[in-house]
């Protein structure tokens, strides 16, 4: 009937069946003759290499010789020789891409061999698309696996608590501007989204240039009220206003021939600016209370992640002071920009963290995949956010995609319940083909305590795992009772 059904559906148009990125080469490997001439059949009419075998240790020769790219392997229910192959194959051959084909519906066969290194599963029967579906991903992973091993390669860790990291275009640009300006006393506006490293770069050019051992002065413009930012800019003398006890230096006088650093500049009242025109254009502040003048020679960097051309034209920022300040402009690429930056970011992160918890940290590489697609809104800030708390949340030294924070876990599940969703609106069978690997894992546990009635510490063995992962665990998933769940 399998054969009938499957030979009848290759004779459809491939127009929903996705051909291979690249012709790669399937082996498929069962002890049901039928099955695997229908399998190869399809494969090769999707545009796959295709061949099939029923020893298992031919199997693993030619994946050690590199004459296959994909297996699909039949996992009867109870083979207690099936995670062996997996595991042997994966460790002699990591670019190979293990199926798990089962013939029922058996959570338990398709974690297990998920767990051992399959990469993902079909459950008979099938059809052309599920087949042609697990194959796509399959041979995408390939793909992304050579990168991944590219990027693992290019995981060096930083030096130095101002290292900056990252050798995309963006930055080296932005090296080369930086070595040029590092040396001048002229102002420089950096301008970037949230959490792209504006006072790194700050930091960064006070550390390069003549001065550097000088005081590097960061006032955050957006954080205080303006009186605040006044004394602490321009100084005060005794008795200014209340609470002014004794006469204090402001920034701009205490950093001698060092670095004031204007962070969100945008966020500056325009009184403010015009008394900061003025001191930059006059080289002399007047302390708040005070009717006589101090010079200053402190060099100007300014950041701010607001557009300021439109808020001249709008009337929220003074246009001679954005010229004053705009001598210089430095714009920071936005990570998703620069996503061949992530990977020697997150070492830099991870050894960071190594060095502050005595523990080493390694990231999974569907981890690894989860970052290089996210869009990072909140930019390298975020990323080094998602890496602690992996860290934090990390079993055995590697951190999987369970351990990520919510938003980043769920750019990758979000599209597939998406996908998911829209299959049963149209009418199509969810195939468990699409389900994620952390689904599977949280389906995993709830089954088991439901099973053994909630006792949690025999489910926690029963899966394998420690009672404090399980527990953790269902904190992650909000699951006060798993029960009833």
């Amino acid at each position: 009937m399998l054969q009938t059904i499957l030979c009848t559906r290759v004779m459809e148009p491939l127009t929903q069946a996705a051909r291979p990125l690249s012709k790669a080469r399937v082996l498929f490997v069962d002890d049901d003759p039928t099955m695997r001439s229908a399998c190869v059949e399809i494969a090769r009419t999707l545009g796959y290499e295709a061949d099939s075998t029923t020893d298992r240790q031919d199997a693993r020769s030619r994946a050690c010789k590199h004459l296959v790219d994909i297996i699909v392997l039949n996992l009867p229910v109870g083979d207690p020789h099936a995670a062996d192959f997996i595991i042997e194959v994966r460790t002699l051959c990591p670019r190979v891409a293990i199926v798990g084909m089962t013939a029922k519906t058996s959570l338990n066969t398709a974690i297990e061999a998920m767990r051992h290194g399959a990469s993902d599963y079909l459950v008979k029967p099938f059809n052309v698309n599920d087949l042609s579906a697990v194959l796509e991903r399959a041979n995408s992973g390939i793909v992304v696996d050579g990168d991944t091993h590219r990027w693992r390669e290019e995981l060096r860790p930083a030096s130095g608590p101002l290292a900056m990291v990252g050798h995309s275009p963006a930055m080296e640009k932005l090296y080369r501007i930086l070595a040029k300006v590092a040396e001048s006393a002229h102002p420089v506006l950096i301008l970037g989204e949230s959490g792209t490293g504006k006072e790194m770069v700050a930091r960064a050019i006070h550390a390069s240039g003549p001065n550097t051992d000088k005081p590097f002065l960061p006032i955050d413009c957006g954080s205080l009220v303006a009186t605040l930012i006044e004394s602490e800019l321009f100084g005060h003398v005794k008795g200014a206003f209340t609470g002014a006890n004794r006469a204090k230096d402001g920034l701009l006088v205490a950093a001698e021939t060092g670095t004031v650093f204007l962070d969100e500049i945008g966020e500056l009242p325009l009184d403010l600016q015009a008394k900061l025109l003025r001191a930059l254009q006059e080289k002399e502040v007047r302390p708040v209370g005070a009717s006589h003048t101090v010079p200053i020679r402190a060099r100007i960097l300014a950041a701010t992640n607001r557009n300021l051309a439109a808020m001249v034209d709008h009337g929220e920022f003074r246009k001679d002071l954005f010229y004053r300040l705009n001598v210089v402009n430095l714009r920071l690429p936005a990570l998703r920009d620069r996503r061949e930056d992530i990977p020697p970011l997150a070492a830099y992160f991870l050894e960071r963290t190594t060095r502050q918890y005595g523990n080493k940290f390694t990231l999974s590489d569907e981890v690894l995949r989860a970052m290089m697609h996210y869009e990072w809104p909140g930019n390298v800030r975020e990323l080094e956010n998602a890496i602690e708390h992996g860290c934090t949340f990390a079993t055995c030294g590697t951190v999987a995609l369970a351990d990520l924070p919510t938003q980043l876990k769920n750019s990758v599940l979000d599209p597939l319940r998406e996908a998911a969703a829209k299959r049963q609106k149209e009418g199509v069978a969810p195939g468990p083909v699409v389900t994620p690997i952390a689904e599977l894992e949280r389906q995993a546990i709830l089954t088991a305590i439901r099973v053994l009635d909630g006792d949690k510490l025999k489910a926690a063995k029963l899966l394998g795992i420690g009672k404090t992962t399980l527990y953790r665990k269902l904190k992650e998933y909000g699951i006060a009772d798993p029960v009833r769940a």
